[in-house]
């Protein structure tokens, strides 16, 4: 079964197979769109090796056990806060490439467009289209059990890689068919206004992702854990007689960080130590997810000014 790291790696090396032969056939076809192609794919093969780095540390802290492992002792609160700058960055960096491309797109519009060798770029695009899809199927298929971000995210951008390429044999054709009809006068344009046409429709594709990790970057409580958290902790409260709780919750890449801090009178009966890990097993189990991606801390405290 695949895991994470796996899939991260064979489509790192898909997609600088595909950037290579895009970047060949651009020049040899003279084309700016397939060009982008490849630079777009290298680009994201930049940020997929990126992404895996971060999995694998990700990965590693969690199989190490120890707390007096050199990896646990010098960084203490793991690689999570990494997801998310990863993300945001490959997201960043997919809408920047696009941007920059739309714009020498619409320059070549404006200049008249340029000769492009319409076979040489179908046959790129077909086989380029055949790669995408097929990595893109098999990667949304993987992360149903996965459920992993960076995957999720890499599979998206090989369905947008095969919504170029789709496009791009779509125009190419037209084009070889108007050369044919001898409409030589308007095939100039063709490459460049498909380039733009791409551009403008996958420019806003990654911004969910962007917004997602800017999210997690700034701490943001996601509504539905903090919601859970606080029916399990009011629960708790009238239940074992305590005066009220604090909840502090935030989503930082694929980890859950939870801290509850349960306010209780001066002279609350539960005293024997024993009990209070009881509750806190109690409240842990109800709030789920235990593993190595679920950071939960939970205290008891007399005096409120320990909570706020």
């Amino acid at each position: 079964m695949c895991n994470e790291q796996t899939v991260l790696r064979t489509s790192i090396i898909a997609t600088i197979g595909i950037a290579a032969i895009g970047i060949l056939f651009g020049i040899l076809s003279g084309s700016f769109a397939i060009a982008f192609d490849g630079t777009y794919s290298l680009v994201d093969a930049a940020m997929s090796g990126l992404a895996l780095a971060v999995a694998r540390a990700i990965a590693a802290y969690a199989a190490e056990t120890s707390p007096e492992s050199p990896l646990h002792r010098r960084f203490q609160l793991g690689f999570w806060h990494l997801e998310p700058l990863v993300l945001g960055l490959n997201a960043t960096m997919l809408m920047g490439v696009s941007v920059y491309a739309l714009i020498n797109a619409v320059t070549s519009l404006l200049a008249g467009g340029h000769d492009l060798a319409f076979g040489i770029a179908i046959v790129y695009a077909v086989v380029t289209f055949l790669v995408c899809a097929g990595m893109a199927w098999w990667e949304t298929r993987i992360n149903r059990r996965l459920k992993s971000d960076f995957v999720a995210l890499d599979a998206k951008a090989w369905m947008m890689s095969g919504g170029i390429t789709a496009a791009l044999v779509l125009a190419f054709g037209i084009g070889w068919l108007m050369t044919r009809a001898g409409l030589d006068a308007y095939t100039p344009y063709i490459d460049p206004l498909v380039l733009t046409l791409i551009c403008l429709v996958i420019i806003p594709l990654p911004f969910g992702t962007a917004k997602q990790a800017l999210f997690d970057i700034m701490l943001m409580a996601p509504n539905e854990l903090r919601e859970q958290v606080e029916t399990i902790a009011r629960d708790a409260v009238r239940r074992y007689g305590m005066l009220s709780f604090r909840a502090y919750v935030a989503k930082v890449g694929r980890s859950r960080q939870i801290e509850l801090h349960f306010i209780t009178p001066p002279d609350w009966t539960v005293t024997p130590i024993r009990e209070h890990d009881r509750i806190r097993d109690e409240v842990a189990a109800a709030i789920g997810g235990d593993g190595p991606d679920r950071w939960l801390t939970i205290v008891f405290t007399a005096d409120p000014a320990w909570a706020d």
